[in-house]
Formats: C-alpha cells, structure tokens, sequence
C-alpha cells in the first residue's frame, strides 16, 4: 500500500518543506565563485542546526554504498545527483551548474527538495537547460492527482524534456515518496517504461494524502550515467552524466490532494537562477 498521511502529519510535512526552503534561501545569499563544495556543506550542517533540524542524508546508506558523507548532496555541472562535499574539490568558478539537494528532519518529519544553480553567469546552452528542467517540474507536477496513475507524470515530463526541448532524462533515476522516512512508495518514474514490470507503480493511482518527492534529473548529451565502482567497497555515491555533458536537479514536495496539488516547497521557485 502506498502510505498516506494525516491532517497532523500533513502539517508536520509542510513544516519540514518550509526548513528545506529556508536553507535554500540562505545558501543563495552564501554560494559565491571561489567557495568550495566543504564550504558550502559546513554553511548546510550550520543552517539547519540553526533552523532546529538535522541532515536526512548525513549516514544515508543503501545497498553497494558506504554511509553518505555529507549533510547535503552537492553536484556541479556534469554530476547529476548525489556529489559529496570531499568529491569535487576545486573552487567554485564562473560558468558552473551547481545543483543542491537538501533534506532534512524536523520534529520526526522528512523535506527533500532540490534546485540548481549556475555560479555568477551562464551560457545559452546552461540557461536553456535550466529552464528545461523548471517547467518540466511545474508541467509533471500538475497531473499528480485523481483521477491520474503516475504515468501521467512521466507522460508529461518525458514529452516536454525530450520531445520539446530535446535533452534527456537520466533513466533509472526518479522521485520517490516520503513521510517519516526519507524513501518510500511510490517510485515515479520520469521517463516511460520500456517493458512490462519495469516500474510496478505506473499505474499506481495518485491519490489524496499521498508525499511525494518529485524530481526530473536532465542531461543535455544522454541519460545514460555513470558511477564508479570500487567492488568490496561498493559504489561511489555521485552520479554523472556518460558523456560528461551538463545536467541539471529540480525536486518538490508535493502532497497530492482531490483538488490542486500542494507543493511545499513551492518557495524554491522564487529564487535566484544565478548565485553571486
């Protein structure tokens, strides 16, 4: 069964959003060109310390992988998703594509929310990327709820990315529901299943009180990824674009309701596309 939520719960949701965005907030004011990823990662444990919550992803671990080292994922231009503040050490620069993904614990409650950022300028290509990826999110968003399944997401996210804009989606990746823990069902696929059984929950009905976490990944080259494999030890968390190309993150929270979908994190899309 797919796990809803109560009044109170649902309260507790739009709380944790709320410290979600306000960490987002206070990074765009922080995050200049020159600022390293362990810069930007102490000013992440600093603000939700600050806010009275804590990292979800600091410890994180899943099957292959060491526990996950940072209090944010941290991801610059070709790393899609999952980078880590000792992964990529150079300074900041002009011209970068950086995308942060927080999530956080408040009062037992989860809010993961993700948004990318270019570092002081961007070129076309960048912008029109960026762009891609925003209203993607506001497009897949607005069919979460009755009557539609959660192909209805993919549907309208997979059309515009690929059909209209002509960048791909990274396969394999997608958005996932949440509550009191920071993974659960259902999993919603960006892109359409390419054989039976490959997602269980397409048509898994979008109904009221249901968390989700939604979160078209993009790159401009492939969808294809790649990750390093270090055997024994497992694999390394971030994830990067095959062919080294650009990519780019956007994640809501979302609780689906009979009416218009909530997004809770909807404060994300007042902020600033370039930093600095």
């Amino acid at each position: 069964m797919v796990p809803k939520v109560t009044a109170q719960e649902a309260d507790l949701a739009r709380l944790a959003a709320a410290k979600v965005v306000q960490t987002h907030v206070r990074l765009a004011e922080f995050v200049r060109a020159g600022h390293t990823l362990a810069q930007v990662d102490r000013f992440v444990e600093q603000t939700l310390a600050d806010l009275g919550c804590r990292s979800a992803f600091l410890g994180y671990k899943v099957a292959r992988s060491p526990a996950f080292p940072s209090h944010a994922c941290l991801s610059v231009n070709d790393c899609v998703v999952h980078g880590m503040a000792g992964s990529y050490l150079a300074p900041l620069k002009p011209g970068d594509v950086l995308k942060i993904d927080i999530g956080v614990v408040h009062k037992g409650f989860i809010g993961d929310a993700a948004w990318t950022y270019a570092i002081k300028e961007r070129g076309d290509q960048a912008e029109r990327l960026m762009e891609c990826g925003k209203e993607s999110l506001r497009r897949g968003v607005a069919t979460l709820g009755p009557p539609n399944t959660y192909i209805a997401w993919a549907r309208a996210v997979q059309g515009y990315v690929e059909g209209e804009c002509g960048f791909h989606l990274v396969r394999g990746l997608g958005g996932h529901g949440y509550g009191r823990k920071l993974h659960m069902r259902p999993y919603v696929s960006n892109t359409l299943p390419l054989s039976p059984g490959e997602w269980p929950d397409a048509y898994t009905p979008c109904t009221a009180g249901t968390l989700v976490a939604v979160e078209p990944m993009i790159g401009v080259g492939t969808g294809e990824t790649m990750q390093t494999d270090r055997g024994a030890r497992g694999q390394e968390w971030p994830i990067h674009t095959a062919d080294g190309s650009l990519s780019c993150h956007y994640e809501h929270d979302v609780l689906i309701t009979d009416a218009e979908p909530e997004v809770l994190t909807a404060g994300l899309t007042a902020l600033p596309d370039v930093l600095g």
